[in-house]
């Protein structure tokens, strides 16, 4: 392949813009579109918009997908006018969403049957990684494929890795979709503990960050409970997705999960109290409704 790749970019939110963004200012021939209005600073750039899924198919050789959750896969792949009517033999479908990795398997074959090929890759790293290209992403597929598409993948990420077949990708993020909520709702035990018991919750947590309980939760989420700042970062309705998937796969595989039902349940709580556009961070609250008491208030 030549330097100047054609490369299509499906999904244009929060973590789709900017990551469109470094394929365009790679020098890239970058062909976009998205369900709502294209970003202002990737209207003005040298980024083609198309119409459809099918005409960023039609011009591109690598179509990256990034939307919210299976069903707008399943749209953008294959509903009308989807990327599915605009392939031709021998190009990739890359999917970044977060979504089932049972679907995903499903998916791929359907690609697979059009003589093209698919990679299942999500991310973790929320926005922040999206804007520093920092994300790590999970890889399914083929390790030609991969190999193939990895020095693109290099513009968005830092830590790149190939799990295993397709849907093994979207495995890896519901794994780690669990340990981050389980985290988040362990710190925020432990502040919340530290706090209702007279200690300053800030120093606390500071006196945490170098021991064994130090976690990038603890730094980065630790600190919005303190300073109780819950604007997003990575919205508690897309969390909560996550672990529907968790927990829908588990119950299909006969495997409990227990604290990450709790987990849910938190997050369901956050919701019912005006919450699903919270950062996930806020699980915090949940737990401060049933103790009468909020991280930093007077005991």
């Amino acid at each position: 392949m030549s330097n100047q790749l054609k490369l299509g970019f499906i999904g244009l939110g929060i973590m789709g813009a900017p990551m469109a963004s470094h394929l365009i200012n790679a020098g890239h021939q970058v062909f976009i579109n998205t369900r709502s209005k294209v970003p202002t600073d990737l209207a003005s750039s040298k980024a083609t918009q198309c119409k459809s899924p099918k005409e960023v198919a039609e011009n591109a050789d690598i179509i990256f997908t990034m939307v919210p959750d299976t069903p707008d896969v399943d749209k953008v792949l294959f509903g009308e006018n989807g990327v599915a009517s605009g392939l031709s033999k021998g190009k990739i479908v890359v999917d970044m969403s977060s979504i089932s990795p049972i679907a995903t398997k499903e998916f791929a074959k359907k690609i697979n049957a059009l003589s093209c090929d698919y990679l299942d890759a999500p991310v973790s790293g929320g926005e922040v990684g999206a804007k520093n290209a920092t994300l790590s992403i999970m890889v399914g597929g083929d390790e030609s494929i991969f190999n193939r598409v990895k020095p693109v993948f290099d513009l968005m990420g830092k830590n790149i890795n190939l799990v295993g077949a397709n849907g093994d990708g979207q495995t890896a993020k519901v794994a780690n979709q669990i340990i981050v909520a389980l985290n988040i709702e362990a710190v925020a035990e432990a502040l919340l503990f530290a706090s209702k018991a007279g200690a300053d919750p800030a120093k606390v947590r500071q006196a945490l960050m170098g021991g064994f309980a130090g976690s990038k939760i603890l730094e980065v989420h630790g600190e919005r409970m303190v300073k109780r700042t819950f604007d997003p970062g990575f919205r508690i309705e897309l969390h909560q997705k996550d672990l529907n998937l968790a927990l829908n796969s588990a119950r299909a595989l006969g495997v409990s999960l227990p604290n990450t039902a709790t987990a849910q349940e938190l997050f369901n709580s956050c919701s019912a109290h005006g919450g699903k556009a919270w950062d996930h961070s806020a699980m915090v609250r949940a737990l401060e409704k049933m103790a009468n008491f909020e991280i930093g208030m007077k005991v």
